[in-house]
């Protein structure tokens, strides 16, 4: 007999509805500028924000633009562990030890919005949603890092390319942003390493995506990619998470 058990659809990250996104984005960054001095850095692709071993200071929201987070593997090579969007902050993982963990690049032209830590509490302890837009950025964090964790370790190749597509062109609409067609601000290389596999792995996996119509190539190049329903991509995502069937 064959028998096939299907995960309950809240399994998998793909399948979460997205908050309100772009609510949220605004109400963080008002929130910041009205109640703490903010320095605001324009910076270009390539550059730095800060790197590992940096003093901590400054936590940063990102204004606009794209960046990556990475850390250095014990071979020496960069291992991408991070993407961040409008919204997002960084630099949590240097409260801690007074250290940042890790090198926070731009993949773009973007501008990010730096505050003291100690003028932040400060701030919090006065204006106490303040102090819960905080906890809900660490929050999200955390999830966020599981998830990655959850896609690496239960998904195929096809599906987690598939995922992080799905995740960028989500991204881009919390932004505000058309994800209808995206940029893909990383090398096939980038999302190799941030994914776990290899570049040719990545390729075909794309090339799939692609016969299968999920995604498609737009003349300009291949980093510019058509999504013509986003959903599509969370149900491919579902579907390869079911168990083949068992012959008993």
């Amino acid at each position: 007999m064959l028998t096939a058990t299907m995960p309950t659809a809240a399994a998998h990250p793909a399948l979460r509805a997205p908050a309100a996104a772009p609510q949220r984005i605004a109400d963080t960054l008002q929130g910041l500028q009205d109640h703490v001095e903010i320095s605001r850095r324009i910076l270009h692709a390539g550059d730095s924000l800060y790197r590992t071993g940096d003093n901590f200071g400054c936590l940063h929201v990102v204004h606009s633009g794209f960046f990556k987070t990475l850390n250095l593997a014990a071979d020496g090579r960069e291992q991408v562990v991070g993407l961040h969007f409008k919204g997002d902050w960084l630099g949590f993982d240097g409260i801690a030890t007074g250290r940042y963990g890790c090198d926070a690049v731009a993949l773009d032209t973007g501008e990010v919005w730096s505050v003291r830590y100690d003028a932040l509490l400060a701030a919090c302890a006065r204006h106490a949603p303040l102090l819960g837009l905080l906890h809900a950025a660490m929050s999200r964090e955390i999830s966020r890092d599981r998830d990655s964790l959850l896609s690496l370790c239960t998904l195929s190749a096809d599906a987690r390319v598939a995922d992080f597509l799905r995740y960028w062109a989500e991204a881009m609409a919390q932004c505000g942003l058309r994800n209808d067609q995206i940029t893909l601000r990383m090398t096939r290389a980038e999302i190799g390493n941030y994914l776990g596999m290899t570049v040719e792995t990545v390729s075909r996996a794309l090339t799939k995506l692609a016969r299968g119509q999920l995604i498609a190539f737009t003349e300009r190049g291949r980093r510019d990619i058509c999504i013509p329903d986003v959903s599509a991509l969370a149900a491919y995502v579902q579907r390869s998470l079911a168990p083949s069937p068992v012959l008993q």
